[in-house]
Order: C-alpha cells, then sequence, then structure tokens
C-alpha cells in the first residue's frame, strides 16, 4: 500500500471514529464518512468494501491509537493465573473510559444497525478472549472454582467486564474508577476462585 494509500485510509478511519465519537452516530453512513473526510464515496470503498469492515476498522485504529498492546502487556506477561486475573481486570477496566465514547455510540446503535452491532461483538469478542486467557491461567493453577468450568466462569468474568456495567457503576452510580477496578477484581476473586 502506498504512503498516499496508508494516509487516506488513516484519514477516514480517524474521521469515522470522531463522528461516533460526536454524539450523532446516526451520521456514520458511508456517504457521511466521505464527505467529512473530504472524499468521494467510491474512494471509502476503495478503502473499506463494506461499512461492517470500516466501522471494524476503526475500532482497531481506537486500540492502536491509545495502545492497548501497551496496557494488556503486564497481563500477557504474568506467569500465573492469580497474576493475570488483576493485571487483565485493571488494564480492560482502565480501557473502558478511553473506548466508551465510541462504544456507547455503536451500543446505541446496534438495534437497529447490523454493521454497528457487528463492530462491538467482533471488539467484545477480543475482550471475552482476555477474559478465556485468564480463566484458563486460573484452571492451569488448580485455582478455578471446584465445578465451575472454564466456559461459564469466562461468561462471568466478561459480565463483570461489560461495558455496560461499567457505564452503570462509574456513570449512573457514581463510582470512582478506583472503586469500579476494586470491587469488580473483588467479586471476579470471589466468583471464579472462591469455594464451590
Amino acid at each position: 500500500m502506498s504512503r498516499k494509500s496508508e494516509d487516506t485510509r488513516a484519514r477516514i478511519l480517524d474521521v469515522t471514529l470522531n463522528l461516533l465519537e460526536s454524539g450523532a452516530p446516526e451520521r456514520t453512513r458511508m456517504s457521511d464518512i466521505a464527505k467529512a473526510a473530504g472524499l468521494s464515496r467510491q474512494a471509502v470503498y476503495l478503502h473499506f468494501p463494506n461499512r461492517a469492515d470500516l466501522l471494524i476498522a476503526a475500532t482497531k485504529r481506537l486500540d492502536e491509537k491509545v495502545d492497548i498492546d501497551a496496557t494488556l502487556a503486564e497481563s500477557r506477561a504474568a506467569t500465573t493465573g492469580a497474576e493475570r486475573l488483576p493485571a487483565f481486570i485493571a488494564a480492560w477496566g482502565g480501557h473502558i473510559p478511553v473506548i466508551y465514547p465510541v462504544g456507547r455510540a455503536l451500543m446505541a446503535m446496534m438495534a437497529t444497525d447490523a454493521e454497528a452491532r457487528a463492530a462491538w461483538e467482533n471488539r467484545m469478542a477480543a475482550v471475552r478472549h482476555g477474559c478465556a486467557a485468564a480463566v484458563a491461567a486460573l484452571a492451569r493453577d488448580g485455582d478455578l472454582r471446584p465445578g465451575l468450568t472454564e466456559e461459564r466462569a469466562t461468561d462471568l468474568l466478561a459480565g463483570l467486564l461489560s461495558v455496560s456495567l461499567w457505564e452503570h457503576l462509574t456513570q449512573a452510580c457514581g463510582w470512582s474508577q478506583e472503586d469500579y477496578i476494586d470491587e469488580i477484581l473483588r467479586l471476579a476473586r470471589t466468583a471464579l476462585t472462591g469455594p464451590g
């Protein structure tokens, strides 16, 4: 891909993120994005064959801009489940406020917008993968609560780390970010490693 093509692609993604964060996410049709980027619709389609691919790429671009890999490094480097669980919760829990404006827009659009739903589900699948890795480390170490399957434990952890729960606790209930992470970690340890 040429430098000019890479620059155009990046501009399209940044414009898409800005539109999602603008408070009017319904203005993220391909024509809206093309207009805001100063491009033709055909130019946008040259880079992204459909809107779902564009929205998924935009969410990944946001992760790149905030360097999610660096955020997750401690969790990924943990050698035990007891280390990985809190590191993952701190990393993802701390990342939610960063992606919340885009996440809120995609969640609001999901009921009537299949492309927005696909983009959000793609990103949440990545979060679930991180949850599964933390659970697998607990299971490998023999620390997973007896009778709790890895799949069910992953379901629990993903639920505790959902953006919707974060939104409720921090936005509606007024919890601090620190209180949110502390309580989610306590709940996760109890749910995943507590007595059966």
